[in-house]
């Protein structure tokens, strides 16, 4: 996948993935005091737009041009135009404007295992010290036990894999751990699995 696929997947006149902030980033980011964040591969920008209405300077970087013109005119509806800039880039090798920022926010960035080392080692040097990174994705469990998200194993993170990715990192992790999540189809909320990280740059 790329660009121009998440271009026409994002070239709807509605939100893909509705303006509704993830379940989780709400659970452990919502107590965090408001700084300054990068949400990585953020889309349409439900989760950015979200920690924007609680005083965050967010900066949502996604390759889809579309995506991210969607995000900047969802900020405006919702009167955070100015604590949030749009930044078209690739998760690997993105520059921030807004780095070193207090949270890294990586959500269901489904990419194989050394993308994914890349982008996440490339948030982490963007943090600051004492700054937060926050991760969620469908987890490889998923494949087998959940709705939603991708049916690729390549693409699907473990706690193992996240492991590996993260060993040497200059990090304090907190949490790294399947959870059981919801997603929403035609029938209603289904089950699915995710995994979801949060930790600290030293």
């Amino acid at each position: 996948m790329d660009a121009e696929y998440w271009n026409k997947k994002y070239d709807t006149e509605g939100l893909v993935y509705t303006g509704n902030v993830n379940m989780f980033v709400k659970e452990y980011l919502e107590p965090l005091e408001a700084g300054t964040a990068i949400d990585l591969a953020g889309g349409e920008g439900r989760n950015a737009v979200w920690l924007a209405e609680r005083g965050w300077k967010v900066e949502d970087i996604d390759f889809s041009a579309i995506a991210i013109a969607k995000f900047l005119k969802f900020a405006e509806e919702r009167g955070v135009a100015d604590l949030c800039l749009g930044n078209v880039a690739s998760g690997a090798d993105f520059e921030s404007k807004l780095a070193p920022v207090d949270l890294g926010l990586i959500g269901y960035l489904q990419i194989e295992k050394s993308a994914l080392q890349q982008a996440i080692h490339r948030l982490i040097s963007n943090i600051k010290p004492g700054g937060v990174l926050f991760g969620v994705w469908h987890a490889g469990e998923n494949q087998n036990i959940g709705y939603g998200g991708p049916q690729d194993p390549a693409v699907l993170p473990t706690v193992q894999s996240l492991t590996e990715i993260l060993e040497g990192q200059p990090i304090e992790i907190e949490v790294l751990t399947n959870r059981d999540g919801l997603v929403q189809t035609k029938d209603g909320f289904k089950p699915s699995t995710v995994v979801v990280l949060k930790a600290t740059r030293r």
